[in-house]
C-alpha cells in the first residue's frame, strides 16, 4: 500500500472511531485491520514510516572493497581521467571472473560511496536577471543531418538573447573561423541589432591563449570583427560551462524538437532554411515564468540594441600562394587548381565555403572548400590550354576523374570522344575533345551538354559540328511579318499591248546583210 492509500485509511479509521463504532476492536473488525493499526491511526493522522533493515548483499560485497579502494585512488586522479560506474563494472567482468554482480547495483553502490566521500556535491547557482541587448550566448553543438542518402555531421552556431529568450541557429559542416564570423552576421540579420556583450567559452576561432582569470589573448581577426561591429566579449572560466548556461539549453531543446526525427534535405543552403523557420517558429513560445511570448519579447528588445554596421566585415582569410608545377595552389593544407602559368603568386581569399583564387585583379577560380588533408580539388577547365599540348595525358588525368566522379562527364561526351579519335586519330582526336571542353566556357557548360547529345544523336563527330548546334540560334534570320495583299492594288499597272509585235511576223525579207 502507498503512503497516500495509508493516509486515507487511517483518516476512516480516525473517523470511525470517533463518530462511529467507536471501539478499537471495532474499527478494526470492520476494516478487517490490526488492532494496532487502529491504534496508530488515533494516535497519528500521519502513518509511521516503514523502516526496512538492512539487507546482506553477498554478490556486492565480494567486491565492494575493490570499489571503494578505485574510488579512493581516482582522488588522485585526473578530474576527467577517473573511473565510471560502467568501467568500474567492467573491470570487475575483467578482473573477478566468478562475480555476477550487475551494472546497476556497482552503479548504486558507487553513488553511494561518492555521496559519502564528498565527491558527489551538488553546487548551487544563483540566477541572474538581464536588461534589453544586455548579453547574449554563443556556442557551437554537433548535429545529424542526412543530405540526400548520405548521413552526415554539422556544426551548429547558436546565440541567444538572455533577456528576450530569443535564438538563432545555423549550420556549418566545420566550425571554421571564417564560419564563425559569417554566422555572427547572419545572427545580427536576424535579430535586427548588436547585442552590447556576447559571452563565449574559449573556442579557438576567438582565443588565441589562456591568460589568468579572465583575460584572454585574442586573436587578430577575431578583435578587429568585434571592433567593426562594436561589441563587447567576455569568455567562461575553462570547464565551466553553466557560465553560459542559456545557449547551453537552448542547444539541447533545439536539437531535441527540430532535429528529431533526423532531417532529410537536399544540401546546406536547405537546412538552414529549415533552420530559420523553426526560430521563427519558437517564437511563439512562452518561457516558465513571463507572460509574454519570446518573438513579443524579441520585438521590445530591438530597438535597445546596437545598429548594423553600414557594410559587412570581409570575412575573408587572405593568403598569397605560389602555383606549383602541378597548376595548383596549396591552402591549409590541400590543394586547389589554378589557370595561371606555374611559379606565378597568386591571392587566395579562404571563405567558410569556398576558396577564391584572383590574379591581376580579377578572380581566376573558386573552388567549394576541403576541409580534409592533403586532397586535390581540381577543375579540368584549368588544364585544358595545358592538355591541347599534351593530348596523351588527357584520359588518366586526375582532373578528368574528379569531373566524372562529380557528375561532370556524361556518357555522350565519351562517345564524341571515341568519334573523333576513330576519324582524327587518338592524339588529334582528344585535341578536338578538348576543344570542345573548351566550348564551355564560351557557352556554358548545361548547353554544352545538350549540343553534345544532338551532335552524337545525330551521327556528327566534329567540333564544327557542336559549335553549330551551339550558336544556331543566332544564325537563324527572322522571318518577314505577312503583309495583306489588299493594300498593294494601289501598285496595279495595265497590261501591255503586245499587237504591235505581230508585225515582225511577216515574211518580208530583212533589208541588210546578216
Amino acid at each position: 500500500m502507498d503512503w497516500r492509500a495509508k493516509v486515507d485509511l487511517f483518516e476512516q479509521l480516525r473517523r470511525e472511531h470517533e463518530f462511529g463504532v467507536g471501539t478499537i476492536a471495532g474499527v478494526a473488525a470492520k476494516f478487517g485491520v490490526h488492532r494496532r493499526v487502529v491504534r496508530q491511526a488515533i494516535g497519528s493522522a500521519l502513518p509511521p514510516r516503514h523502516r526496512y533493515s538492512p539487507r546482506a548483499k553477498p554478490k556486492l560485497g565480494a567486491v565492494a572493497d575493490f570499489i571503494d579502494k578505485v574510488l579512493e585512488a581516482d582522488c588522485q586522479a585526473p578530474r576527467k581521467q577517473r573511473h565510471t560506474a560502467r568501467r568500474i563494472h567492467r573491470r570487475i567482468l575483467t578482473e573477478f571472473p566468478d562475480a555476477t554482480v550487475a551494472e546497476s547495483t556497482v552503479r548504486n553502490h558507487v553513488r553511494e560511496r561518492k555521496r559519502q566521500m564528498g565527491l558527489a556535491r551538488r553546487e548551487t547557482f544563483v540566477p541572474q536577471s538581464y536588461g534589453w541587448a544586455q548579453e547574449a550566448q554563443v556556442d557551437w553543438y554537433e548535429a545529424w543531418v542526412d543530405f540526400g542518402d548520405e548521413r552526415t555531421r554539422v556544426q551548429v552556431f547558436a546565440i541567444r538573447s538572455m533577456a528576450s529568450g530569443a535564438a538563432f541557429h545555423r549550420a556549418y559542416l566545420h566550425a571554421t573561423q571564417q564560419a564563425f564570423l559569417d554566422a555572427h552576421e547572419h545572427a545580427f540579420a536576424y535579430f535586427g541589432g548588436v547585442f552590447r556583450l556576447l559571452r563565449y567559452d574559449n573556442l579557438a576561432s576567438a582565443v588565441r591563449k589562456i591568460l589568468r582569470g579572465y583575460r584572454r589573448e585574442e586573436t587578430v581577426r577575431f578583435v578587429a570583427f568585434r571592433s567593426h561591429w562594436r561589441f563587447a566579449a567576455e569568455f567562461c572560466t575553462p570547464g565551466e560551462g553553466h557560465e553560459k548556461g542559456g545557449v547551453e539549453v537552448e542547444g539541447g531543446y533545439f536539437r531535441r524538437n527540430h532535429l528529431v526525427p533526423v532531417p532529410r534535405v537536399a544540401d546546406l543552403d536547405a537546412l538552414n532554411a529549415m533552420l530559420v523557420t523553426a526560430c521563427r517558429a519558437d517564437e511563439a513560445r512562452v518561457l516558465d515564468g513571463r507572460s509574454e511570448t519570446i518573438g513579443t519579447a524579441m520585438a521590445a528588445e530591438r530597438g535597445y540594441l546596437l545598429s548594423c554596421a553600414a557594410e559587412g566585415f570581409d570575412l575573408a582569410e587572405t593568403v598569397f600562394a605560389l602555383v606549383d608545377k602541378q597548376g595548383c595552389v596549396t591552402v591549409k593544407t590541400n590543394f586547389y587548381s589554378v589557370p595561371v602559368r606555374a611559379g606565378t603568386r597568386v591571392e587566395v581569399r579562404i571563405h567558410a565555403l569556398h576558396v577564391e583564387v584572383w590574379h591581376a585583379g580579377r578572380r581566376v577560380a573558386r573552388h567549394e572548400r576541403c576541409h580534409g588533408r592533403r586532397q586535390h580539388v581540381l577543375d579540368l577547365e584549368h588544364y585544358l590550354d595545358v592538355l591541347s599540348h599534351k593530348p596523351g595525358a588527357f584520359a588518366g588525368s586526375k582532373p578528368l576523374a574528379q569531373w566524372r566522379e562529380a557528375g561532370r562527364w556524361p556518357t555522350c561526351y565519351d562517345e564524341l570522344w571515341a568519334r573523333l579519335q576513330a576519324r582524327h586519330g587518338k592524339q588529334n582526336g582528344t585535341r578536338a575533345m578538348v576543344a570542345v571542353v573548351a566550348l564551355g566556357q564560351e557557352f556554358g557548360h548545361d548547353r554544352l551538354r545538350s549540343a553534345v547529345a544532338s551532335t552524337v544523336s545525330l551521327g556528327a563527330c566534329d567540333v564544327a559540328a557542336v559549335r553549330y548546334l551551339l550558336t544556331e540560334a543566332s544564325l537563324q534570320k527572322a522571318r518577314p511579318d505577312p503583309v495583306d495583299v489588299g493594300e498593294l492594288a494601289r501598285y496595279d499597272r495595265p497590261l501591255p499591248d503586245l499587237a504591235d509585235y505581230d508585225t515582225l511576223l511577216v515574211s518580208t525579207p530583212c533589208a541588210g546583210t546578216a
